[in-house]
């Protein structure tokens, strides 16, 4: 069993102590904060050891020099750093992650990489920018997570009461959008569904589209949903994530406006984007935004630090018929309340982080048949994996009707070389496929074949 040592009981190390001990590895958490601790060790089956990170003594009594991986993920990125330094030097086999926020470091820890004995760095509001901007690059979709070296997506849409997809079954799908895509999962009241054809649609669904990314703008163009080229956006909040976006999204041609109410951060921005506007002032100022073009943005992006307060702008962003409203959260716990309020779409730096560590996690197993990716969607609710078919794997050519997968598993792509399908009864793959699957529910899926019926 692989042994991990995660460093920082914030929110980031909570979600991965829940993910990494749900898997069955064996997890211990180190924090400084006792009662934090005593929470997270009553709600997981994990150890705890509280201390400084850092110190040798609190790393042995954690059991580094048997561990596998330590992960740092402290609110220091300097602590995060002498950790994996330190965790290293007592043993020399293991794998280290480590957080690092402060764009000041993005060069040189990349420079020095071995230096410090990093096996991996993770930047959550980096990730972010990125995430955001591939949103508002292909408008329409809230979430997008791509598969296949980009060759193949699964996106998400809400189905609204006037939508052409409203009260229609599955069966109906492929006339009405006009192209090939399989709906993989539906969230419904906070719950999960691995949908048949006879599934009817209704008001208020999120839906789950596996499809080759050239049939995603039929899709949006045959729904009758906008996808015009980004010219304007509005980031509300002065923030890490505002910085890589408006740099990313300027460096593209569009121009970007940042409102930031402090004084002191909008100087400091002003001197990093000198092709940006800053507007030093109250984001939640409703005058405030109309006088800032908010009626001709094409996208407003709320990155404060309050999830309530973003909610609350992207709530007026929508009424103010924004084409694209997207909602940072803080607060993984409040995506549930969100199926009632139009806040567009929603980014959890926290889940993007953590999300990108399990999967090293995972691909450090090494073992057969393992994901080569694993992205969480339907707010955790379900998982899309993706796997590479080897000599091991189970049913190989065989048509997919005389194949039993287990309850709320699903097969959505497969992959050969720059071909794809979407498959039906008389699919099969080879070995060198890659094979995308979403399963919902409990069930944890490791390997390729995991997903049979024994």
């Amino acid at each position: 069993m692989m042994r991990i040592i995660i460093a920082g009981d914030g929110k980031v190390g909570s979600i991965l102590a829940r993910q990494l001990s749900e898997e069955g590895y064996y997890v211990t958490l180190i924090d400084r904060n006792a009662q934090v601790l005593q929470k997270t060790e009553e709600r997981y089956d994990i150890m705890a050891v509280q201390g400084n990170c850092a110190s040798m003594d609190v790393l042995e009594q954690a059991g580094v020099k048997s561990a596998d991986l330590l992960i740092a993920v402290t609110s220091a990125d300097e602590i995060n750093l002498l950790c994996c330094l330190t965790a290293h030097g007592m043993n020399k086999d293991l794998h280290t992650i480590a957080r690092i926020r402060n764009p000041e470091y993005s060069e040189q820890i990349a420079r020095m990489r071995d230096t410090f004995a990093l096996s991996m760095t993770v930047n959550p509001e980096k990730q972010t920018a990125v995430e955001i901007e591939r949103l508002i690059k292909l408008p329409g979709f809230l979430k997008r997570d791509t598969f296949a070296k980009g060759r193949v997506e699964i996106v998400e849409l809400r189905v609204d009461a006037d939508s052409r997809l409203c009260n229609r079954s599955l069966l109906d799908l492929d006339g009405i959008v006009g192209c090939k895509i399989l709906v993989c999962t539906v969230l419904r009241g906070g719950q999960a569904y691995t949908p048949d054809g006879n599934f009817t649609l209704q008001a208020g669904d999120r839906i789950f589209v596996t499809a080759p990314f050239e049939n995603l703008t039929v899709l949006l163009k045959n729904l009758n949903i906008i996808t015009h080229k980004v010219k304007r956006v509005i980031l509300c909040g002065g923030g890490r994530v505002s910085y890589y976006l408006a740099k990313q999204l300027n460096e593209s041609g569009i121009d970007v406006r940042i409102i930031e109410s402090d004084y002191e951060r909008c100087i400091h921005l002003s001197a990093l984007l000198p092709n940006v506007t800053i507007i030093n002032g109250d984001a939640s100022d409703e005058t405030l935004l109309e006088n800032e073009g908010l009626k001709d943005a094409d996208a407003l992006v709320t990155l404060t630090g309050l999830d309530e307060l973003n909610m609350v702008i992207s709530l007026f962003g929508s009424i103010r018929k924004v084409p694209q409203v997207i909602t940072k959260l803080g607060r993984v716990d409040n995506s549930h309340v969100l199926d009632k309020i139009p806040v567009g779409s929603t980014v959890s730096p926290k889940m993007l982080c953590s999300n990108s560590i399990v999967r090293y996690v995972r691909a450090l197993k090494n073992q057969t048949g393992a994901a080569r990716s694993v992205h969480s969607i339907a707010d955790g609710h379900a998982e899309a994996l993706e796997f590479r078919v080897d000599e091991t794997a189970r049913h190989i050519g065989e048509p997919f009707k005389k194949i039993r997968l287990k309850k709320n598993v699903l097969i959505v792509c497969i992959t050969r070389g720059t071909r794809y399908e979407i498959p039906n009864g008389e699919s099969s793959y080879a070995k060198g496929d890659s094979v995308i699957v979403v399963t919902n529910g409990d069930t944890v899926i490791s390997q390729f074949n995991d997903i049979f019926e024994v």
